[in-house]
């Protein structure tokens, strides 16, 4: 039997052909070390942050022209029905399954001679023709659909006519997400991270130019316009790496994956029906939403866009290691992913749980400065912040969930048991929702959404020690809840200290006010913490981003030169190498 090929064998067959840095220098072109090099994965990840803190900030520009335009009420309901579309489609083409499918599948496939451009030839026809004729019978099915999704909503015509032009999102989103796993697996970040800013200036340039001939319809002109410009953003980049020679791989690297439509089918279900029940979490809130009075499902909306934002910045890390885990599994290196996974999680957790500790203790305030203007008035704003405040605490579950699925579909045969964990929630958000939308309104809706999540994130994370990456499951949870404990008083001295600088402020700084003290209680409350949870859990040295290795540095000599020395830290495998900015042993160069 060969032996398995070792990750650092793949970063030196690399070095004769280094990925494209994920940031050009201003002279001329720089070159990475590899796709698995410590410098390479820190600017990867810095670049990816920074570019989807950017499609961030324009999604917040379009929700804030949307609510400004079409306040919340009936007109915005029926397109937020309708932008039901994008969001699955998103979760599924995007997110979740294009990429918890094709990242290992284009990782595997650099390890073989044959290599990625044999597996677009076999793919990427097949999955246009699919979800080509996929979209066509959204657009004829979008009456019934709609019954469906919002029963009883004011004026269904208009959600049919938007959910008609938001199908067109289901083809230009399979083709964005194919892009993007592909351009990852090959080391290029930086056209997938822009997917997101381009999108959301699509959305934003129709709506500006068209919402006086269409109306709300221009949101929905505006998804196909940016849903086509998230692919042209990608499409050049991916034709020039599969044009770049690459060095042979090596005789006895792993076999090609079997071809055949039941093979096929038998790798894609568990993934496919994994983040069709996650998603599926939006139909059950806007299901029980549209009998509420108008403006409910806005206002969740709304809610979930803020809330999310934490979340969504703590599993970039994830989206950027997320190809070395899955190479770590192929060549046989499982327990350097799982250290990869451990430490990565933490740091999800930790990033999470302080936007968590902002959002909760300063909602009012945020919702305020982002959306009270035009027809979005104070009570639609105390509705979004309680509505915000509850969706928050399901936050940590999202993360965990989100980091977690990686264990299970980064090997080459994914697994059922996520996919029945995320039924398992979706069961328990939707009988939750429905007993509690009679008593709390959309307020038990959103308590539903946390419910739900917060089991399927503990189910995974108790079987995850029997999986393809095998965690550590005692020192995670422990982890985990030694942050959440934190994060639960520093969302307490947030609340008070925002509502406290809110009252006293000036009253045109009063909210902007109230969110900077919130964030300043979080930052001091959890920067404590923080140390600790950069270490994974056996983890022999910190995982810190470059811009604080000094100050590791000057920590780590006062500890060498204190009553009780560390010993000095083995070499970390290949794989394990730190998410952002390297594993640096602390003390190298020092005389002990």
């Amino acid at each position: 039997m060969p032996e398995p090929v070792r990750v650092e064998a793949l970063v030196e067959a690399a070095a004769t052909d280094p990925p494209r840095a994920v940031v050009r220098q201003a002279r001329g072109r720089h070159r990475a070390k590899g796709p698995g090099g410590s410098g390479f994965l820190a600017r990867a990840a810095f670049v990816t942050a920074g570019l989807t803190a950017a499609g961030a900030v324009f999604g917040l520009v379009r929700d804030q022209i949307l609510a400004d335009s079409f306040g919340a009420g009936a007109d915005s309901d029926a397109f937020l029905v309708a932008w039901t579309v994008p969001e699955f489609a998103s979760t599924l083409l995007i997110e979740d399954a294009m990429a918890l499918i094709l990242v290992p599948a284009f990782s595997r496939a650099l390890l073989r001679r044959d290599g990625a451009p044999a597996l677009v030839r076999a793919t990427l026809p097949r999955l246009v023709v699919t979800v080509a004729a996929a979209a066509l019978l959204l657009v004829v099915l979008a009456p019934p659909l709609v019954a469906v999704l919002a029963p009883g909503l004011p004026d269904p015509q208009l959600a049919v006519d938007c959910t008609r032009l938001t199908a067109t999102c289901v083809l230009s989103f399979a083709l964005t997400g194919y892009c993007s796993a592909a351009l990852r697996a090959h080391g290029r970040f930086l056209p997938p991270a822009t997917i997101y800013v381009a999108y959301n200036i699509g959305i934003v340039s129709t709506v500006l130019v068209l919402r006086e001939p269409l109306g709300v319809r221009s949101a929905a002109v505006g998804v196909a316009v940016g849903g086509t410009l998230m692919v042209l953003v990608q499409a050049p980049f991916l034709v020039r790496a599969l044009k770049e020679p690459r060095t042979p791989a090596p005789a006895d690297g792993p076999p090609a994956d079997p071809a055949g439509p039941l093979v096929v089918l038998a790798l894609v279900a568990p993934v496919v029906a994994f983040a069709v029940t996650r998603q599926s979490q939006v139909l059950v809130e806007r299901f029980l939403a549209a009998p509420l009075p108008s403006g409910a499902i806005s206002h969740l909306n709304y809610a979930q866009k803020i809330a999310q934002m934490p979340m969504i910045l703590s599993l970039m890390l994830c989206t950027v290691t997320f190809p070395v885990v899955a190479r770590a599994v192929a060549a046989g290196e499982r327990e350097a992913a799982r250290r990869r996974v451990e430490r990565d999680l933490l740091l999800a957790v930790l990033v999470v749980l302080a936007g968590a500790s902002v959002v909760i203790g300063a909602a009012p305030q945020i919702v305020a400065v982002l959306f009270e203007r035009g027809a979005f008035d104070r009570a639609d704003t105390g509705a979004t912040a309680a509505v915000m405040r509850v969706y928050a605490l399901g936050l940590l579950g999202q993360t965990l969930v989100g980091v977690l699925v990686r264990c299970y579909f980064s090997a080459a045969r994914p697994l059922w048991f996520p996919a029945a964990t995320m039924l398992a929630g979706l069961a328990a958000t939707a009988l939750a929702g429905a007993f509690g939308v009679r008593l709390w309104g959309v307020l038990g809706i959103a308590g539903a959404n946390a419910l739900g999540i917060t089991l399927t994130a503990v189910l995974l994370l108790t079987g995850s020690g029997r999986q393809s990456v095998p965690l550590g499951t005692g020192r995670v949870a422990a982890g985990v809840a030694r942050l959440a404990a934190t994060a639960a008083a520093a969302t307490t001295a947030a609340w008070l200290c925002a509502a406290a600088v809110t009252a006293a402020a000036p009253p045109g700084l009063a909210h902007a006010a109230g969110i900077a003290a919130a964030c300043a209680v979080t930052a001091l409350v959890l920067l404590p913490s923080a140390a600790r949870a950069v270490r994974a859990p056996g983890a022999p040295s910190p995982f810190l981003p470059p811009l604080f290795r000094p100050v590791a540095r000057r920590l780590a000599h006062v500890r060498c030169h204190g009553p009780r020395p560390r010993p000095h830290p083995a070499p970390p495998a290949a794989a394990d190498a730190a998410p952002v900015g390297g594993d640096v042993p602390l003390d190298r160069g020092r005389p002990r």
